[in-house]
């Protein structure tokens, strides 16, 4: 199913969701966002990776945004987001076991970028448009870091994984919101 669709699909689990599946599905019929061509608003896949008892996540700790935060980042051309999502936990953190615990969308979010320096370039302020998947992996598989973009990869307990985070909008809106949706999978998927 293409990202249209899914996005049609969606039943957001809250008001943030609503607003942003709207404005995501704005932009994906006039812009095109699958690349970083787009200087504004582009996609991205981000992964709430739990461990096989759900009982801790993967987070990296990010050079950016000088935080732990989840792991995930740009499609850059990709229109299968799932896919740019496992990508990315592997490149992040040296994960190749990771497995979706299901193929649709898990959570959405627009996430504001400040200007940034990525690799001597400056980066102007913009827009993630972004898709979160829920993944699996194992928690004894060994980890690495990707140096140019994190110095610490590291599994957490769900509300270590919130309390790490030095991002009060994040810790409040998107990975408190990640949790509870991850109770309800829970409940309904293991009862």
């Amino acid at each position: 199913m293409d990202l249209k669709s899914q996005l049609e699909a969606y039943q957001p689990f809250n008001e943030q969701e609503e607003k942003d599946r709207i404005e995501i599905l704005r932009r994906l019929a006039s812009e095109e966002i699958y690349t970083r061509d787009n200087h504004g608003a582009h996609l991205t896949a981000s992964a709430w990776v739990v461990s096989k008892d759900y009982a801790h996540v993967l987070m990296c700790y990010h050079k950016i945004y000088h935080s732990w935060s989840w792991l995930g980042g740009h499609a850059d051309g990709d229109r299968d987001l799932l896919h740019t999502a496992i990508r990315e936990v592997q490149e992040e953190s040296g994960l190749q076991n990771v497995i979706p615990l299901s193929q649709d969308i898990f959570s959405l979010e627009i996430l504001c970028v400040d200007g940034h320096e990525k690799r001597g370039e400056y980066v102007s302020s913009h827009l993630h448009l972004n898709v979160t998947y829920l993944l699996q992996a194992d928690m004894h598989e060994p980890l690495r870091i990707k140096p140019d973009e994190n110095t610490g990869v590291k599994w957490f307990g769900l509300q270590e994984a919130i309390d790490a985070s030095s991002e009060p909008w994040f810790k409040q809106r998107i990975y408190s919101k990640l949790n509870q949706k991850l109770a309800i999978y829970l409940a309904s998927h293991h009862s």
